[in-house]
């Protein structure tokens, strides 16, 4: 691994250790020439799974788009970054074992991320699905609360 900092061919490993729940190792780096210190990371390069949207476009999933989202309905509530987080890599997994490595529909995307966001975060939850669901006006908010109020049912 070359050197960030004077470009040199050969680092050397201090130490090693799994991060993300075993999906990636973490490499602690240094350079014999200048002495300076990185982190690396490896990960297993996953074959791309493509979303297919509403207007039959295809785009690369991408779990940090989903995180976006997950983090937008989540703004100014109490609910720990490590949540969001382990959302996005619950609803990337759901996805790729759906997909098996070739395509998925986005609005089953979204009703992973509204299902998780059920049971994280109600308030948040209706955030996202006032957006993922295209409420009108307040009788949509009404009936996706009632709908909140009432035990859960198998798919939303």
């Amino acid at each position: 691994m070359r050197c960030p900092f004077c470009g040199e061919d050969d680092t050397r490993v201090l130490d090693s250790r799994p991060t993300d729940e075993g999906s990636a190792i973490r490499r602690r780096r240094e350079c014999p020439r200048c002495k300076g210190r990185f982190t690396s990371y490896e990960r297993i390069e996953e074959p791309p799974v493509w979303v297919v949207k509403k207007d039959g476009r295809r785009e690369a999933f991408e779990r940090a788009k989903i995180l976006r989202g997950i983090l937008t309905a989540l703004e100014k509530r109490p609910i720990p970054l490590s949540s969001a987080e382990g959302l996005a890599r619950d609803v990337e997994g759901r996805v790729r074992e759906m997909a098996g490595g070739e395509e998925v529909p986005s609005h089953r995307i979204g009703e992973f991320v509204m299902e998780g966001l059920r049971h994280l975060d109600e308030v948040a939850y209706i955030r996202f699905a006032s957006v993922y669901r295209e409420f009108k006006d307040v009788s949509g908010f009404r009936e996706e609360i009632e709908r909140l109020a009432t035990p859960e049912e198998d798919g939303l």
